[in-house]
């Protein structure tokens, strides 16, 4: 599944509902799901890892669908020719840098 497959698949299953949710409530549950990931990372098995990458990715493309961003867009924009500080790939910014 591309990103953009996820990002359509996510607005027919919830897009209804998301909308009626709102940018607010649904960063929310976002939030949420961010700090589960972060506790399955620092404790939890393979599985309970690849599940909440999921619904970080998924709650993502629900806060993308909401606000009307195409994420290949969005990443093909920010990333597409490299690293968006040295335009390297491999990125070769210092340590001190971001990314």
């Amino acid at each position: 599944m591309t990103l953009g497959q996820l990002q359509q698949r996510i607005r027919d299953l919830y897009g209804a509902k998301d909308g009626a949710r709102g940018t607010e409530g649904t960063f929310m549950w976002f939030m949420e799901e961010v700090g589960e990931l972060s506790a399955a990372l620092r404790g939890g098995n393979y599985n309970e890892q690849v599940l909440e990458f999921a619904d970080v990715l998924a709650w993502l493309a629900t806060l993308a669908n909401i606000a009307g961003v195409d994420l290949d867009e969005a990443i093909t924009r920010k990333y597409g020719a490299g690293c968006p500080g040295c335009s390297q790939t491999p990125c070769v910014c210092g340590t001190t840098q971001k990314p």
